[in-house]
């Protein structure tokens, strides 16, 4: 037990300061904030913006099996995703120090998280068998899309 004084004074939290992971799990466990928006398409990656201020922007996107991104950055924002529901896989490319080409594969089950920032090169999709749900939390920039492809030498290059 701790004392505090009289004269403290609780600040109001500043959104901008939660880590976008943090956001991300936060809408991933209120579903009634966007379990009426949720659609699957057959044709296409279902995606539907929950809700966007000054500071960013939470996304929600629906997978179904074989649905993916293109290879892509964010330009300039920052965030992170985080699984809700099923299975996701991330593919990394990037350019090591020597200039070779690096992919990384890095499996999403529900709960687990992702990162990402300016020049972060990735491609997600759904490989499960089964429909998948994901929150998604842009900063700096909203959700700007740059494409991308892979030289196999030199790894991703701006399409």
């Amino acid at each position: 037990m701790f004392a505090v004084p009289d004269n403290t004074v609780a600040l109001t939290e500043k959104p901008v300061l939660r880590h976008p992971v943090r956001v991300a799990l936060a809408y991933a466990a209120d579903r009634d904030t966007w379990r009426h928006l949720l659609r699957y398409d057959p044709d296409q990656r279902f995606s539907t913006l929950v809700t966007r201020d000054e500071e960013q922007e939470v996304w929600l996107m629906g997978w179904l099996p074989g649905q993916h991104t293109d290879l892509h950055d964010h330009a300039l924002s920052t965030g992170a995703f985080t699984v809700v529901s099923g299975h996701l896989t991330e593919t990394v490319a990037r350019r090591a120090p020597d200039g070779r080409a690096i992919t990384e594969l890095h499996a999403l089950a529900a709960g687990q998280s992702r990162v990402f920032g300016p020049g972060y090169v990735h491609q997600v999709r759904n490989e499960g068998p089964d429909p998948a749900i994901s929150i998604h939390v842009y900063r700096s920039g909203g959700r700007a899309m740059r494409p991308y492809h892979l030289d196999p030498l030199t790894g991703p290059v701006r399409a």
